[in-house]
């Protein structure tokens, strides 16, 4: 495949989650959560109501104009977990969501992630170091210096 077929294929099958948000500062929650869906050519009202629906979703409806800076850190990763799921990705790949958060709003995420498994059948990869957090998968697979070492 070509680049432009490639980032075509990432942007519609594979959801980030990256653990530092990359939500960009000038953008309100909704725009962050919607910017994935220009690149995939959906018209600005399709983008809005996805948008909504997954704030919504997250339970931040209510925070939906507001820039990152004026959210918590466990408000920013449901945004970055909404944008993650805009395109309607079979795939999540999750960098330490949790790694930023407080314990609480760490087994709300994970709690969110369940759901998106068990509920919506999505497939999430997740890298975390935390083994509260590993407890939630069901299938583990443990890597030191790059290496496969218990699956």
């Amino acid at each position: 495949m070509d680049e432009n077929t490639l980032a075509q294929v990432r942007g519609k099958k594979i959801g980030f989650v990256f653990q530092t948000f990359n939500l960009m500062p000038s953008l309100t929650a909704l725009e962050n959560v919607t910017l994935p869906m220009i690149f995939q050519g959906k018209k600005e009202s399709e983008r809005k109501e996805k948008g909504k629906q997954l704030l919504e979703r997250v339970n931040l409806h209510n925070r939906m104009n507001h820039k990152p800076n004026e959210l918590s850190g466990g408000e920013r990763q449901r945004v970055a977990i909404a944008r993650a799921l805009v395109n309607d990705p079979e795939v999540i790949l999750a960098d330490e969501p949790t790694g930023a958060l407080d314990s609480k709003t760490g087994k709300t995420i994970m709690e969110l992630f369940t759901e998106l498994h068990t509920k919506d059948k999505r497939t999430i990869v997740m890298v975390t170091h935390e083994d509260d957090i590993a407890a939630y998968a069901k299938r583990k697979v443990y890597i030191k210096d790059g290496r496969v070492v218990k699956i």
